[in-house]
């Protein structure tokens, strides 16, 4: 009978457990998933089960871990995933949390720009670690998403984005993901994208602060290769700051939108 093993498919006799096939396939193996369970080691196997070897400490290469993604992607998903040249434009709140979820999706190279360092405050919504602050967000965010997926490609940019450095900077991404805090720098770089690289989609955001619903943050298109995120209304203020939960909807709304562009789907439906 069939089954898959890290998932490749695995020819095994009738009656074979879970231990038998962890000996044979992978033995230094020390976890076992058996269907996404921990399984006991005599569990018996039968026909289209699925089981997970996995050495602690040890990482997947990288055939094994696109195996592991396709799976979960479908392989036409994670190809053109892999494919994938994504700019994102500050890596704050917003810019930290949607290059982590385009590593996870296993997008094939990121784009990283900012010329600030991580500080304290940054800690209550973006993707760094206490041990970071004081350290440059492009290199300490290149390190989370190494230990997330050493095999999606990045490069860096430590400096600030002006209208004559951004089409060199993004030549030849998919999508950038503008994530700035200020007003002015993201008319700028939304403005400057959409005049000297025709054809490159922009994902925006606006209105994400505070502590109001959730369902306020939506997706829209307001021009030609342009969506924004947001309700586009709240703004940090006293008593209405920049929070991890509603920067961290809207930056997976951005992100979702990177992926249905890089698929060929409309970001609306």
């Amino acid at each position: 009978m069939k089954i898959r093993v890290n998932e490749q498919e695995v020819e095994v006799g009738e009656g074979a457990t879970v231990e038998e096939v962890r000996r044979r396939v992978k033995p230094d193996a020390d976890v076992v998933i058996h269907n996404g369970f921990p399984a006991p080691a005599g569990a018996l196997l039968r026909e289209g089960d699925g089981l997970v070897l996995i050495r602690r400490g040890k990482h997947p290469d990288r055939q094994e871990l696109e195996s592991l993604l396709v799976a979960r992607h479908t392989p036409g998903v994670h190809e053109k995933m892999k494919q994938g040249k994504i700019g994102v434009a500050g890596l704050g709140g917003l810019g930290s949390a949607v290059a982590v979820a385009l590593a996870r999706m296993g997008v094939g190279r990121l784009v990283l720009t900012d010329f600030d360092v991580v500080e304290p405050s940054n800690l209550n919504r973006q993707q760094y670690f206490l041990e970071q602050v004081g350290r440059l967000k492009t290199e300490a965010l290149a390190e989370n998403l190494a230990r997330i997926n050493p095999f999606v490609g990045v490069s860096l940019h430590n400096l600030e984005i002006t209208p004559q450095n951004a089409p060199s900077l993004f030549a030849g991404v998919h999508v950038v993901v503008e994530a700035f805090d200020r007003a002015e720098a993201k008319a700028m770089l939304i403005d400057t994208v959409l005049r000297e690289m025709p054809g490159v989609p922009v994902v925006a955001a606006s209105g994400l602060a505070g502590f109001g619903p959730a369902d306020g943050i939506v997706t829209r298109r307001v021009a030609d290769n342009l969506y924004v995120v947001g309700d586009e209304v709240s703004e940090a203020r006293p008593g209405e700051g920049l929070m991890a939960p509603r920067v961290g909807v809207a930056a997976h709304h951005q992100a979702n939108a990177v992926v249905r562009l890089l698929l060929g789907v409309d970001p609306l439906g």
